[in-house]
């Protein structure tokens, strides 16, 4: 994918897929490595990220087969078992590959080296390092806290861990490598995060269970044991689809309605659904199904009179990557956008308060920034402009919508990281009428 790209003001409209779930595609890959003679894939994310992890796999002795499929995600098949690395794994951009892989390898004797590229070498470790040590698992880092991530495999203990944040990375890679532990492992949280993990081993026949607490706290229990073989795979990701809902939210804006197709709608996933309705998008949910645990559906937007809101608490934990698009949806409001609660953005793939504020007050809107989230009056509309996404894949495809809602082209640098989470994000603009131009 190119790393410039100019894109003009236009209507949107029309039907589109999104590539298959990042999250659910991470998972599908490495429970499946354990699975007792390999499981088939199908629907998986064709990103960056996720071929990370099948290389990861690969050096950790699985064998992994990837072919792309009609609708453009990736099928095929993981088989294990899964041995000491034969070299450092390379998580590439992936921070939720390389957490989760953390817990992976927790399980597997022998000593791997977990690293990235040198964006994923920034981002802190420190979140799934305590867990780990609370099992027993002998881990380092650079500094105790940045990649390269050592972990030294083999044993894992029974534990109850309480987790100081609500993230469902943390609570994945104690599940997962609870798989290998000497008796049941927990994790509580301050508050629920999305559950695919838990989903997943139960339709593999783990005994998983979750209580929420009167309080807000989620506890969840998981009874080692060996997955069993059935089919894995991934439903349209929510993230992704998410600029598409944001872009046909906007009153007087870009999209006369747009249509995703099967589109994940886990309850953990559908947060910037739930805050563009309560802002007064139009959503209309058909088709609803449920694959492997997951609901999956079909999902149309159309224009509204959007409100302000305020984000805080569990609604930032299911849309917690969603909220840089969602302050598009705020500017455009009549009485703004804000968040809080929200201080992970900072350790994304940028500091993705300070980058949007910045790059967004580039296109002429006034974000303010908070320690733990941002503000953004309503009544705003984007003028042309350069924005610098700084190879994070979301600011830059904000920045795109952003273009589109605005009032003059758009020239935006740091767009290749978009090929990490949706390399068909291009044509699919100009499927719904966007104008795009690629520099060379």
């Amino acid at each position: 994918m190119t790393d410039r790209v100019t894109i003009a003001p236009g209507r949107l409209a029309g039907t589109v897929s999104v590539p298959g779930d990042k999250s659910q595609s991470h998972r599908a890959l490495m429970i499946g490595a354990l699975v007792e003679g390999g499981v088939t894939l199908e629907g998986l994310a064709p990103s960056g990220d996720v071929l990370s992890t099948a290389g990861a796999l690969r050096t950790l002795g699985a064998t992994v087969e990837l072919r792309p499929a009609a609708d453009g995600n990736l099928s095929g098949r993981v088989e294990g078992p899964l041995t000491e690395a034969v070299d450092v794994i390379d998580c590439g951009n992936s921070g939720t590959g390389l957490r989760l892989l953390a817990g992976l390898v927790a399980g597997v004797p022998g000593l791997a080296v977990l690293t990235g590229d040198v964006s994923l070498r920034a981002r802190p470790v420190d979140r799934v390092m305590a867990p780990l040590r609370a099992l027993g698992v002998d881990v380092a880092a650079r500094g105790d806290r940045l990649p390269p991530l050592v972990v030294h495999g083999g044993r894992v203990r029974a534990a109850d861990y309480e987790s100081p944040v609500a993230s469902a990375q943390v609570k994945s890679c104690v599940l997962l490598a609870g798989l290998a532990a000497d008796g049941p492992v927990s994790v509580t949280s301050p508050l629920a995060s999305r559950d695919h993990t838990e989903r997943m081993l139960r339709h593999l026949g783990l005994v998983v269970t979750t209580v929420e607490h009167d309080d807000g706290r989620e506890e969840v229990r998981l009874e080692p044991g060996s997955p069993k073989g059935r089919a894995l795979g991934a439903a349209g990701d929510p993230s992704s689809a998410a600029f598409w809902f944001v872009a046909a939210a906007l009153p007087g804006g870009p999209a006369r309605g747009i249509t995703v197709h099967r589109v994940l709608l886990n309850a953990r996933r559908t947060g910037v659904l739930r805050i563009l309705r309560a802002m007064g998008a139009n959503i209309e949910i058909s088709n609803e199904i449920e694959a492997a645990g997951e609901s999956v559906g079909d999902v149309t937007v159309t224009p509204g009179d959007l409100q302000g809101a305020e984000v805080a608490g569990g609604d930032v934990v299911d849309a917690i990557d969603e909220l840089p698009v969602l302050a598009l949806a705020g500017a455009a409001s009549d009485d703004g956008l804000t968040v809080r609660d929200a201080a992970e953005l900072r350790v994304k793939e940028s500091d993705r308060i300070s980058v949007l504020a910045s790059q967004l007050g580039a296109l002429g809107l006034t974000v303010d920034e908070f320690p733990d989230g941002f503000q953004v009056p309503g009544g705003q509309r984007p003028r042309g402009g350069r924005v610098d996404a700084h190879h994070d894949h979301r600011i830059a495809m904000t920045a795109a919508i952003a273009a589109t809602f605005g009032t003059g082209e758009v020239d935006i640098t740091g767009f290749d990281a978009v090929a990490t989470s949706y390399p068909s994000f291009l044509d699919d603009l100009r499927s719904l009428g966007g104008a795009v131009v690629e520099q060379r």
